[in-house]
């Protein structure tokens, strides 16, 4: 196979901005920037997500069954980056941006566009991502988007040209 062709190929693919925040019965807290995510059932609704399989926040989804994907919005690239790294909890924050528990306890990032929480259903263990499949079991939305919903969503490419996930 061409590594270049391949990489460049996998890249094709659009990939929206999100957070993926958790918190173990313990206290311990999660939060990262995730953009391998795609709707996979309407009934039930079923997300999955890609998340690397060394990070923390693979360790805190091991303890609990609940997370939240925030969705970010244009704009919101600061929260995106300040995701990149480990999450880091101050009072009521995480990693700078305020929070509050939602209706499964999932931190909730208080400035996402819309949230949806979910109860992990499988986690499939393979390559240096694991999948995790989720039922959707609440949904927020802080504005209804102006135009399309999918339009409203910050965008991988919003990041800069030199920021790329994947291939």
């Amino acid at each position: 196979m061409d590594a270049d062709a391949k990489k460049t190929a996998l890249r094709m693919i659009p990939y929206g901005i999100y957070v993926m925040t958790a918190e173990a019965a313990d206290g311990t807290i999660a939060g990262a920037t995730v953009n391998w995510v795609t709707q996979t059932s309407f009934a039930p609704p079923l997300v999955v997500i890609g998340v690397k399989a060394d990070s923390g926040a693979r360790e805190i989804l091991r303890k609990t069954p609940h997370f939240a994907l925030n969705m970010l919005g244009k704009g919101q690239q600061g929260a995106a980056f300040a995701f990149f790294k480990p999450a880091s909890r101050d009072g009521n924050t995480l990693s700078g941006e305020p929070i509050r528990k939602g209706s499964t306890g999932a931190p909730i990032l208080d400035n996402a566009i819309a949230c949806i929480e979910c109860k992990v259903a499988e986690i499939v263990e393979r390559g240096d991502h694991h999948i995790v499949i989720a039922e959707v079991v609440d949904a927020r939305v802080a504005k209804p988007p102006a135009a399309r919903p999918d339009d409203a969503i910050l965008w991988m490419k919003d990041l800069g040209e030199k920021v790329f996930y994947g291939g």
